[in-house]
């Protein structure tokens, strides 16, 4: 086992000395697509999600979190640090996306953790509700949710957003956070977390994503509103708002031309790296990071200010 977890680290370029990543790809990207959900070992360049710099210190040590959207992009990014800083992760993913989760749990495992892979819809409240239960069941609790499952559909009209597409946005974007949340709140105890993940899309609005948009403003008023109502009980709720993130659900929405230039409108000149979005996770999960913060609505934005 120890000889399969070295060809596993050498295989996937994880070294152990830190080398201090100070660049990372600019605008444009290679233009691409993808057809919905969007596998990531199909994108050029494929993310990073490693995070060679990020050293644990056991600050989740033992506990289990339930990561839905965990297979890819920012998912599989905090799955792998959370891991790393000594939790079991379960991840949710959809049937199509299998590779991905598989390779997602192989780094769960690189970082002497376990993994379990729940395949599902989270906009199914029946599901969500099973797979918290499957999750306490293989691991005796839970400590940790996190809602990270999204669907994005750029519409440049109104009029060509449909009453499928606006009802499915809703059903997995805020339904689905809703129906984790329910389910979940029955076995976090005092000092567990839940952790969102909203869009600077939710803050500033986007006139190709109005039922996305809209969904993310929901996403951090729940935050919030989740806040007040579990804050007595010591279960602390976040949101984490990123920007423009290299992942998937960009290269399976936008066109070619509009992918090759995702992030470039940013101070920094680039989308941000699922690594990058993933601390941001470990801090809100962690008590000794954040105990005194909930509610909180954090934007990742590559520099740009105006939304705060």
């Amino acid at each position: 086992m120890k000889k399969e977890k070295q060809n596993l680290a050498s295989e996937n370029k994880i070294k152990p000395e830190i080398q201090e990543k100070l660049e990372y790809p600019k605008s444009p990207m290679p233009s691409q697509k993808q057809p919905k959900p969007g596998i990531e070992s199909k994108m050029s360049p494929r993310p990073d999600f490693l995070a060679p710099n990020y050293r644990g210190s056991n600050k989740l040590k033992d506990k289990v979190a339930l990561i839905s959207g965990g297979d890819s992009g920012i998912g599989r990014a905090v799955s792998v640090l959370f891991a790393r800083e000594g939790a079991n992760i379960a991840i949710i993913y959809l049937k199509e996306e299998e590779e991905d989760a598989q390779q997602t749990a192989r780094h769960i495992e690189i970082e002497g953790r376990k993994a379990l892979l729940i395949p599902g819809d989270v906009s199914n409240s029946d599901f969500c509700k099973k797979a918290v239960e499957k999750t306490v069941k293989e691991f005796g609790k839970l400590d940790i949710l996190v809602n990270n499952a999204a669907f994005q559909q750029h519409q440049k009209s109104i009029e060509d957003l449909t009453d499928e597409q606006f009802e499915k946005t809703f059903k997995v974007n805020i339904f689905g956070y809703f129906y984790m949340a329910r389910a979940a709140v029955k076995y976090l105890e005092k000092g567990s977390a839940i952790i969102n993940t909203g869009s600077i899309t939710g803050l500033e609005g986007s006139k190709e994503l109005l039922d996305y948009s809209s969904t993310k403003g929901a996403i951090h008023a729940f935050t919030k509103s989740l806040s007040q109502q579990l804050i007595e009980k010591g279960i602390r709720v976040n949101c984490v708002s990123p920007g423009p993130i290299w992942t998937p659900l960009n290269v399976s929405d936008k066109e070619p031309e509009e992918v090759a230039q995702h992030g470039a409108d940013t101070p920094l000149k680039r989308p941000g790296q699922p690594e990058e979005v993933a601390p941001a996770y470990v801090f809100f999960a962690s008590n000794s990071d954040s105990s005194y913060i909930s509610g909180e609505v954090l934007t990742l934005l590559g520099g740009e200010t105006r939304a705060v």
